[in-house]
């Protein structure tokens, strides 16, 4: 027969999954009572749960019920508190991103690096945060013009999201490595994996570009128009326009004529205009 202690904490995992409902089904004010009452219990005797206080701390300073000055502060303690309670996890590995989201809309992209490498499958935790994480990265990597590790970064995030049936994240960081990758082609530049196996660590970021092979960016077309193809509508597609300009870059008219042979179901101008001419 289950203990009294037990039977609490699993009251308090229960009521958590009500929380996680009210988060995502919209409703904020509802969900900030119930986050308070889920943390005072969180912290009592009957029901400690170090874990559960940590992720309730997190959505609530998520959610703004402490003031933006002490935001970061906040997440960093549940980084620190999860490390030392459940290093690897997927709540720590969460935690991570949530701290190196904040560092990169305070502007802080190095602080956010450094967090999201935190993130690792040496670490222990899970695929799909990985994959987030490298996503994440290779985006931040972009904005700073760092253009050949943000193309790893992001290769390798298609490769793990996709393993986790992630399958919109990966489209996301396959068109977005696609769109850097179109820029140099080059049939003698090493493929990815090549890159990716002999990648070392750097003294800081820079300002770096890479020429892609075009068996990658074929590999990359090919794992997405399963995805883009399901529905062509919508006025403004530049991921067939990059479909596109990839098939003109590396000779591969196939996917050309088949966006052609589907014009009637295109919705945008730009695009009709490019196949028509």
């Amino acid at each position: 027969m289950p203990s009294s202690s037990t039977n609490a904490t699993t009251k308090l995992v229960a009521d958590s999954l009500l929380l996680k409902e009210m988060l995502s089904g919209g409703s904020p004010e509802e969900a900030l009572e119930l986050s308070e009452s889920l943390l005072k219990r969180s912290r009592s005797v009957e029901e400690r749960d170090h874990q559960m206080e940590a992720w309730l701390r997190m959505e609530r300073a998520l959610l703004g019920t402490i003031g933006s000055e002490h935001i970061g502060t906040e997440l960093r303690w549940c980084v620190d508190r999860l490390s030392a309670t459940s290093p690897g996890s997927p709540l720590h590995g969460l935690a991570l991103l949530n701290l190196g989201a904040w560092h990169r809309n305070r502007g802080e992209s190095m602080m956010a690096l450094v967090t999201l490498s935190d993130v690792s499958s040496s670490n222990g935790h899970p695929n799909d945060v990985i994959g987030l994480s490298r996503l994440e990265s290779g985006r931040i990597l972009c904005e700073m013009g760092d253009f050949e590790p943000a193309m790893r970064h992001l290769w390798v995030a298609m490769g793990r999201l996709t393993e986790s049936k992630m399958t919109e994240e990966a489209l996301v960081s396959g068109m977005e490595w696609l769109d850097m990758a179109l820029d140099d082609v080059d049939y003698s530049s090493p493929r990815m994996s090549e890159r990716i196996a002999i990648a070392g660590p750097r003294e800081a970021p820079g300002n770096s570009s890479i020429a892609s092979h075009p068996d990658d960016i074929r590999e990359v077309v090919e794992s997405i128009l399963p995805v883009v193809l399901k529905d062509l509508s919508g006025g403004a597609r530049d991921d067939l326009g990059l479909v596109l300009d990839a098939g003109d870059l590396i000779g591969e008219p196939a996917w050309g004529f088949m966006l052609e042979s589907r014009l009637a179901e295109i919705q945008d101008n730009r695009l009709i205009e490019a196949l028509q001419s």
